[in-house]
């Protein structure tokens, strides 16, 4: 009997958790969703659609230089996330404080957000501006590591794949509804459903204010459905020194005990730097090769994201029927076609990217999830925190790749089309730096 094969005579949820899946545990699986559902308030409007973009307009300064200044800000944050997100991940697990430090970072990144209210259009409001975004995205990704442990409190390891789809399907579905709200509410016209007009930035502005009280409330649930893990008095870790001394230990042991982690961390890192590349430069892709305008750009976001979303939670069920590896396989690779198929096939027309475009979109939502419960299931216990750590920091680690690519390819060929293949090879590269990985089983665990 394989390790995703469900216990015989029980029902179709009797493995959600440890206890099953009676309705107290479907209930504190739902409040934990709730976080990604609220967390996509940052990802999908302040980092990506809305207010990045409004940052980089004209009214802050040439914008070429902005947006040098933007990706500084958001590398000096990526410096500090690779550098602390491991040793923290160790320390709330020793301390028993993992619900403390996502309530703190959360906190962080609500108030964050909320001020953004206060950059105005105007260049002596930039630094403000991105130091708001920079200590946002710090604050983000260690709540993620703190979030992200929580999955294996939820559920025993045959169901980790439903219950992480679950959430990422959440979080793609929460950011979909708060965007759409944000663009017919705010940005799209003049005066939008709350009678803001984009005079001063208001629009944009007060639209950040929703989205932090989005966050802070749909983020709420998690801190009294799921109970805080038990202090490891055993632990040598007891301070940031001690930490980095135990974390260089934790990798000669995990490179001694489980190299598939090891490796499974560096193939992780490489396809989720594509994956992010997908996203970043989707809509350059759209407007600048298949003439689409911004409204269209938009509306294929939140078509993409929907698919993706709902694809997510499909994926899930795959994953415990099958396995994640397959999952993240079969997906990688119908990306990879997808894009190519997107390339070949651009000079017939906008269609084209219309409907590959949302075929490929259909499976990045799997591959995020079934990375997250693959690497769950490889984590010995106890290490949760730490290892979803460095899960954080290799993925932050290459995040150049996939742009590098773009821009070279690019280069290369003189059309922004060709960039697509540049995104497609760092897919293609993850992917094979996967195929040999083994799968989780009990000696891995």
């Amino acid at each position: 009997m394989s390790e995703n094969t469900p216990r015989p005579g029980a029902g179709p949820l009797a493995d959600l958790g440890p206890a099953g899946a009676d309705t107290a545990k479907k209930r504190t699986i739902f409040a934990w969703s709730l976080w990604d559902w609220g967390s996509a308030a940052f990802q999908a409007v302040v980092t990506t659609f809305v207010f990045t973009v409004y940052l980089t307009s004209g009214s802050f300064g040439e914008e070429a230089e902005v947006s040098v200044k933007l990706g500084t800000a958001l590398s000096i944050a990526g410096v500090a996330i690779a550098l602390l997100a491991p040793v923290l991940g160790r320390l709330t697990d020793a301390g028993g404080r993992r619900k403390q430090w996502l309530g703190i970072n959360t906190a962080v990144v609500v108030a964050c957000t909320a001020l953004l209210v206060l950059v105005a259009p105007d260049e002596q409001y930039l630094i403000l501006g991105l130091v708001l975004l920079a200590v946002g995205n710090v604050a983000f990704e260690f709540a993620g590591v703190s979030y992200n442990s929580m999955l294996t409190q939820l559920a025993a390891p045959r169901a980790l794949g439903r219950v992480s789809g679950f959430g990422w399907g959440m979080g793609y579905l929460g950011g979909i509804v708060l965007l759409s709200l944000v663009l017919v509410g705010f940005i799209l016209p003049e005066a939008g459903w709350f009678g803001v007009t984009s005079e001063d930035g208001w629009n944009v502005r007060l639209a950040m204010v929703l989205c932090a009280a989005w966050f802070a409330v749909f983020a709420v649930p998690v801190f009294f459905a799921v109970p805080e893990i038990p202090a490891d008095a055993s632990s040598p870790v007891k301070g940031l020194f001690s930490g980095y001394r135990e974390l260089f230990r934790s990798l000669l042991r995990l490179w001694r005990e489980s190299k598939q982690t090891l490796f499974f961390l560096l193939a992780s890192a490489v396809f989720r730097d594509g994956l992010a590349g997908v996203f970043t430069f989707a809509g350059v892709i759209a407007a600048r090769s298949f003439g689409f305008e911004q409204t269209t750009v938009i509306l294929f976001a939140i078509a993409a994201n929907v698919i993706s979303g709902a694809a997510t939670i499909v994926g899930g069920f795959l994953e415990d029927r099958f396995s994640a590896k397959g999952v993240m396989i079969a997906s990688l690779a119908a990306m990879v076609t997808g894009l190519i198929l997107v390339f070949v096939l651009a000079p017939l027309g906008p269609w084209v990217f219309w409907v590959f475009g949302l075929i490929s979109s259909v499976f990045v939502g799997p591959v995020q999830s079934a990375s997250r419960s693959y690497l769950a299931r490889l984590i010995p216990s106890g290490r949760e925190g730490e290892i979803f750590g460095l899960y954080a920091t290799t993925g932050r680690a290459v995040s150049f790749l996939a742009p590098a690519a773009f821009t070279a390819a690019v280069a290369i060929t003189g059309a922004t089309i060709s960039g697509i293949l540049g995104i497609a090879l760092i897919l293609l590269f993850g992917l094979l730096l996967l195929i040999p990985i083994r799968r989780p089983g009990r000696s891995a665990a």
